[in-house]
């Protein structure tokens, strides 16, 4: 272990989805940790953007056009990469129907950005690390619906279960070669695209019941964890599902207090 367990100096870590939220979170927090940083989504003029004021902080930060959803795109962006030692998969999308509702055409659409192809890249960028033999750290951006249930996100929870699922199946895989897996399951992180639904006053209501942190989570609550897992201090930690939710999945608070 280096001498700072937390150092990621020396590393290349790739971010899918950092053009905004949680994904900008991260690797604005892996690039202050050290890292050669890429940022990486479909949206360039933004990543550029990001990494620009990165790189005014003095860190390493470079901009990366990636489409999950393309087979193509990912092969052009870790062509560009070179080899990746930390990944973080954030890139995702969300749409709320009830299950009947859903058409094929949404369903094939939410799970391939979903789960698919997540699945292709961290098949890709994994096959680099065993290769290499100098180990690595993959970390899945999962969600709530990685260990419970809501209502009216079937798709969504089906690609955020299969995301914990490979976690846990990667994990024994590829410990062998030095590669820990883990996810963060998100909370109430309000971002642009939870924002409109979490400011509802009925929404509103509800959440001072049941989080015990009296407050919605922000992308950079995120961010600190992000950085642990990417680092030597968490190399005997892998296979885990953590999650960041206020206290959403282990506790519920009541309006009665002792006299």
């Amino acid at each position: 272990m280096s001498e700072n367990p937390f150092s990621l100096a020396g590393k290349t870590a790739l971010v899918a989805g950092a053009s905004r939220g949680i994904g900008l979170a991260v690797a604005q927090g892996l690039a202050r940790a050290g890292a050669r940083t890429l940022l990486a989504a479909r949206s360039l003029e933004a990543l550029e953007t990001h990494a620009a004021a990165l790189r005014a902080e003095g860190c390493q930060a470079e901009a990366l056009r990636l489409d999950v959803a393309d087979s193509g795109a990912i092969e052009a962006a870790l062509a560009a990469a070179g080899p990746v030692d930390i990944l973080h998969n954030v890139a995702g999308i969300n749409l709320r129907k009830r299950f009947l509702d859903y058409t094929r055409e949404e369903y094939d659409w939410l799970l391939r950005t979903n789960l698919h192809g997540i699945v292709e890249l961290t098949q890709r960028v994994g096959a680099g690390m065993v290769e290499r033999g100098r180990g690595g750290k993959i970390v899945m951006v999962g969600s709530m619906m990685s260990i419970l249930g809501l209502p009216y996100l079937a798709p969504y929870a089906i690609a955020k279960s299969g995301l914990a699922g490979l976690t846990h199946v990667l994990a024994a895989e590829w410990a062998r070669y030095g590669i820990q897996v883990n996810c963060i399951a998100p909370g109430f992180i309000e971002t642009d695209l939870n924002r409109a639904v979490l400011q509802l006053p009925e929404m509103q209501q509800w959440l001072k019941g049941v989080v015990a942190t009296p407050r919605l989570g922000r992308p950079a609550d995120l961010a600190p964890l992000a950085v642990f897992l990417s680092s030597p201090g968490s190399d005997y930690i892998t296979g885990q599902v953590i999650a960041v939710d206020g206290g959403y999945s282990t506790t519920a608070v009541w309006p009665f207090e002792p006299a």
